[in-house]
């Protein structure tokens, strides 16, 4: 998936802000706390957030990894070169936001 593609499904979400953090890179936030970190570079690479299960299931695909500094909260690392098909990157990047909105205070 390219970068705006991920961008398209990122920004359709409820009160998504975006951002550019760290000098490259692409930060999709709700109410102020990240769920998407695209890189801005070609190709495109992206970090989400998903739960246990799927961690260790993608993490094991070849493409995806554990997000650098970010593995422990459980976010996973996405190249180019991933497996994951659009509707896989659609319900992925879906998924990371809705944890995160979860995890908002009132």
């Amino acid at each position: 998936m390219n970068l705006e593609a991920i961008r398209s499904v990122c920004t359709k979400l409820p009160q998504v802000t975006e951002t550019v953090q760290w000098g490259d890179h692409l930060v999709f936030k709700v109410g102020g706390k990240i769920f998407c970190i695209a890189g801005t570079a070609h190709p495109s690479t992206a970090s989400f957030k998903v739960i246990e299960e799927d961690f260790v299931q993608l993490t094991e695909r070849e493409g995806l990894q554990q997000a650098p500094y970010l593995a422990k909260g459980q976010w996973v690392f996405a190249d180019a070169g991933s497996r994951l098909k659009p509707e896989e990157w659609k319900y992925y990047l879906e998924k990371s936001y809705y944890l995160v909105v979860a995890k908002l205070t009132k």
